[in-house]
């Protein structure tokens, strides 16, 4: 950005360092109603790892059943695989293992779901069932010298059953370090978190016994405050932060989610901030804006539409 904005203005009560965990390869991409060619996934994470994104979500080998978007995985992870970036994979249960540790996968992720009524739309399964069924898939992955990341779903809202306690987040988290997951994402799956409820809830599970070292933030932007809510979380100490680029994605089983937190608006803000991302805003949006015309539509990030309207 040759005209020296955003202005850094550094906050010292924040981390200086941010990483960003970008999932529009994977979780932006699964929600398109049409499938995207293996080739473009592809030449996507590649463009997203020259951007300076160091730990890419490839893909997700659940059964191509429930998510025909991501049906190629064991056609593009081969293509992908050799990246020098992190490349975790979203695993549902053993099979899914399977797959990825056949393909050489290093880093895998589960998901769970804070609420009764998700835990049944998207794994079929109660919530303490769907723990019990990634027990094996943890324990494994742990064994066979993976990381493990454990997604959970619905931390501040759910469609069905509108406000979820603090404390029920902060049992299914709390199962899922205990199981052995190294990282534990939180997600605002329908975007309806506020930065109050965002302190709450770290200092809840910080007061439980899980470091905040381990815990990242999965913010959607449905009511605008994706940006305001992972500041809340910088200020408790979190140093992990989910992001798509240009702002793909939902889920595909709560209608009521729109896209997540685009990486561009994410990084404007830490750029603005002195927090350092390794990234590079400008390739990132070209990234993006490229993406936008695969998709044959324009990207909702602010910030890519303000740069790219700039050139």
């Amino acid at each position: 950005m040759s005209t020296g904005l955003p202005m850094t203005v550094p906050d010292p009560s924040l981390p200086t360092r941010v990483r960003i965990h970008e999932v529009g390869a994977r979780d932006g991409l699964q929600n398109e109603k049409t499938a995207v060619p293996t080739e473009v996934k592809a030449e996507f994470v590649r463009r997203l790892a020259a951007a300076g994104l160091t730990t890419i979500e490839a893909t997700s080998f659940v059964h191509p059943k429930w998510v025909p978007q991501l049906a190629d995985a064991e056609e593009l992870f081969p293509l992908v695989r050799d990246l020098p970036v992190r490349l975790p994979v979203l695993v549902p249960n053993e099979r899914g293992l399977d797959r990825a540790l056949a393909l050489g996968a290093r880093e895998v992720a589960v998901f769970a779901s804070a609420t009764e009524s998700f835990a049944k739309a998207n794994l079929n399964r109660t919530v303490d069932e769907a723990l019990a069924m990634f027990a094996p898939t943890v324990t494994r992955a742990i064994e066979a010298g993976l990381k493990v990341r454990g997604y959970l779903s619905m931390c501040f809202g759910d469609p069905w059953e509108g406000a979820v306690p603090v404390e029920q987040v902060v049992r299914v988290t709390k199962a899922l370090a205990d199981m052995g997951c190294d990282e534990l994402s939180l997600g605002d799956t329908i975007g309806v978190a506020t930065p109050g409820h965002v302190q709450a809830l770290l200092t809840a599970l910080t007061e439980a016994g899980v470091p905040v070292s381990r815990v990242a933030v999965h913010f959607h932007d449905t009511y605008g405050q994706a940006l305001s809510n992972t500041l809340a979380a910088l200020r408790h100490g979190v140093t992990t932060v989910d992001a798509s680029a240009g702002g793909l994605g939902g889920c595909p089983y709560a209608k009521s989610a729109t896209g997540n937190l685009a990486t561009e608006d994410l990084v404007w803000m830490l750029d603005g901030l002195g927090i350092e991302t390794g990234v590079d805003l400008a390739a990132l949006t070209a990234t993006s804006v490229w993406m936008a015309e695969q998709l044959g539509r324009p990207s909702p990030s602010r910030t890519v539409r303000a740069l790219s309207h700039k050139e």
